[in-house]
């Protein structure tokens, strides 16, 4: 059996060219260059990477290049395709459109047009699992602020359905704030969590995308709709990095921390806030705090 200070010698080493990719992913990476951020033989430094996370890493770079290139085409409409081609890595339009196509069997137009998220969710499934026991998150970074919050009035678009769709949703919502002139930089960014989408069936899940608002909301033909973030007491959680990470705070939150706080929870959903959103940050600095209602 390895030394368990082997072992974690050897995660950090790879945790530190994760973090080195993520921080400077649109950079000329070389492999001679990651291999001394980990302080491996650049002569192994790929095959134990390739060993690590199922995938060589000049292919998890260009994944993860593409991956933010897709969240711009499909969210960033200020953006044009030679734009966002060029702003992520790519030497020509021509180049990023074979990488993108080949990568999810649609042009970068014809994505823009009409996403299909399937292979990209299918591999950040992937990618998740095979980063996870590399890129832990330290719960021991978690703190829980109690807050006393006032009702938060919004404009909600109810997702209702397989998460799968949830894309579609937040270009409707999207759509919404361009024509209310409503951007995150000036209303706030919610989502009202009903349901858990690792235990719900997809036809049953339930998810409102929301913005702060101080002012009625007229009719629309996005269906966008009035509600409130209730007051009251809550437990508050910052998570800073992906949503995928947020699995491991929730876990935290319902079976390590409710328990020794002697808090009672209150009969309506959490929610989050999105204080800083990726594609508009890196995807490991996107900050979201988790507010858990209590009695």
């Amino acid at each position: 059996m390895a030394n368990e200070t082997t072992v974690t010698t050897y995660q950090n080493r790879l945790r530190r060219v994760l973090a080195y990719i993520d921080q400077h992913l649109f950079d000329d990476l070389s492999v001679e260059q990651l291999s001394q951020v980990a302080h491996f033989s650049k002569f192994h430094f790929h095959r134990q990477f390739s060993a690590s996370m199922g995938m060589g890493v000049y292919k998890y770079v260009q994944w993860r290049r593409l991956k933010k290139a897709a969240h711009e085409l499909a969210y960033r409409s200020r953006y044009s395709v030679t734009d966002i081609a060029l702003n992520t890595g790519f030497d020509s339009l021509e180049a990023f459109s074979r990488a993108f196509k080949k990568a999810c069997g649609q042009t970068p137009s014809q994505f823009r047009r009409q996403p299909r998220w399937e292979p990209w969710r299918d591999h950040d499934e992937f990618l998740f699992k095979a980063r996870a026991d590399i890129m832990q998150t330290d719960i021991s970074n978690y703190a829980i602020n109690i807050v006393e919050q006032e009702a938060i009035p919004v404009a909600a678009l109810e997702h209702r359905g397989a998460p799968e769709y949830l894309g579609e949703s937040i270009r409707r919502f999207i759509e919404w704030r361009k024509a209310n002139k409503r951007p995150p930089s000036i209303s706030a960014t919610y989502n009202i969590l009903y349901n858990d989408p690792e235990t719900t069936p997809a036809e049953a899940f339930r998810m409102d995308l929301c913005a702060g608002v101080n002012s009625a909301i007229e009719e629309n033909p996005y269906g966008v709709i009035a509600k409130t973030l209730p007051a009251g007491r809550y437990a508050v959680l910052r998570h800073i990095g992906p949503d995928a990470g947020m699995r491991a705070a929730f876990h935290f939150l319902y079976g390590e921390w409710l328990p020794g706080s002697g808090e009672t929870l209150r009969d309506t959903p959490c929610f989050l806030q999105r204080v800083t959103m990726y594609p508009d940050v890196p995807e490991h600095e996107a900050v979201i705090d988790i507010y858990l209602p209590l009695v």
